[in-house]
C-alpha cells in the first residue's frame, strides 16, 4: 500500500476485551502515513477502573505508534473521554507523541478541518456523568452478547459477523436522533470557527459526509465497526473499513465486521478493505 499522508484514529479502546488491536495492527502495517491522529478514547480509563484486559496486542499497538513517531511521522493524540486523565498533559510530548486538546488540520487540497474527540458536545458526558458510565456499561454487554453470537453463527457455519451493538444503535430511534444531534454539534462547532468541516470521534459511527454545507467525518472505532479514516496524497478523504474473512467477489459488507472475541484469534481470518466513501 502506498504512502498517505494522513490517518484518523479514534476509540480504539486499549485495555478493553472488546479492543480489536490485532485487526488495527493489519491497518497500519498497510497504511504508512505522514500523520497520524489519534483522536480520543485511545486508552480505556474508564473500563480499567472496573477490570483490565491488556492483551499482548495492546502493547504492540502502543509500541508501533511509538515506533512510528520516532521515525519521522507526526503521532498526535487528542484526549476523549475514556482516556481523560492524559488532559492533564496538554501540550507536552510522551515519547515524540503530541497531545493537544484539539487540532486544526489542513489537507493537501486547503481544506481545514477541526480535529475533536466531541464528547465536549455530548450533553449526558458533560452533565449527567453517571448516565454515560451506565450506557457504557450497556454497551460493553451488547459487545460480549455480540461476541457469543458470532462464536455460534461460526459453529453453525455462517459466515460474517452481525453486529448486535451496530444493529443496536442503527434501530434504537433515540440513539438515531442523537447521532443527528451530534453531529450538527460538532458541525456548528467548525461553522463558527471559519473551518471547511470537522473530523471527530465519540459516537462509534463512521461516517464522511457533507451536512449543512461543511464535511463531517467520523473514525468510527476498533470495537465493533474497526474503522478509520485516510487522507491520500492528493487530499482526498476516505473511510476505510477493517474487516476479517476471505475476499469473495464482492468486499464484505460493512456489517460483516471483525470477531470480538476475549482474547486475540490464533486461527484469525485474513483482514480485507472496504472503501465506504470518498471526498
Amino acid at each position: 500500500m502506498p504512502r498517505v499522508r494522513s490517518l484518523f484514529l479514534s476509540d480504539i479502546h486499549l485495555g478493553t476485551r472488546a479492543c480489536q488491536a490485532e485487526r488495527l495492527l493489519d491497518f497500519l502495517r498497510e497504511y504508512p502515513a505522514e500523520n497520524v491522529f489519534l483522536i480520543g478514547d485511545i486508552v480505556d480509563f474508564w473500563a480499567m477502573s472496573r477490570s483490565i484486559h491488556w492483551a499482548p496486542a495492546h502493547n504492540t499497538v502502543i509500541q508501533k505508534l511509538l515506533k512510528r513517531a520516532r521515525h519521522g511521522e507526526r503521532v498526535m493524540l487528542i484526549p476523549g473521554n475514556h482516556d481523560e486523565a492524559l488532559r492533564g498533559y496538554l501540550d507536552a510530548a510522551f515519547g515524540d507523541i503530541e497531545l493537544a486538546a484539539e487540532h486544526v488540520h489542513e489537507t493537501v487540497d486547503g481544506r481545514r478541518f477541526l480535529l475533536i474527540h466531541g464528547d465536549e458536545f455530548d450533553q449526558v458526558v458533560r452533565h449527567h456523568r453517571w448516565v454515560a458510565l451506565l450506557g457504557d456499561l450497556a454497551y460493553d454487554w451488547l459487545v460480549v452478547c455480540g461476541a457469543l453470537l458470532s462464536r455460534i453463527r461460526r459453529h453453525l457455519g455462517i459466515s460474517g459477523y452481525w453486529s448486535l451493538a451496530g444493529y443496536a444503535k442503527r434501530k434504537v430511534k433515540t440513539a438515531l436522533q442523537f447521532i443527528l444531534d451530534f453531529e450538527e454539534c460538532v458541525i456548528h462547532a467548525a461553522c463558527q470557527r471559519g473551518l471547511d468541516g470537522v473530523i471527530c470521534g465519540h459516537i462509534h459511527s463512521a461516517a464522511l459526509r457533507e451536512v449543512n454545507g461543511l464535511m463531517y467525518g467520523n473514525c468510527g472505532d476498533w470495537v465493533d465497526s474497526c474503522s478509520a479514516i485516510v487522507e491520500h496524497a492528493d487530499g482526498r478523504l476516505e473511510v476505510v473499513h477493517w474487516s476479517a474473512g476471505q475476499r469473495s467477489g464482492n468486499v464484505a459488507a460493512s456489517d460483516a465486521q471483525s470477531d470480538l472475541l476475549s482474547d486475540p484469534p490464533t486461527d484469525q481470518e485474513p483482514s480485507t478493505r472496504e472503501t465506504t466513501c470518498v471526498y
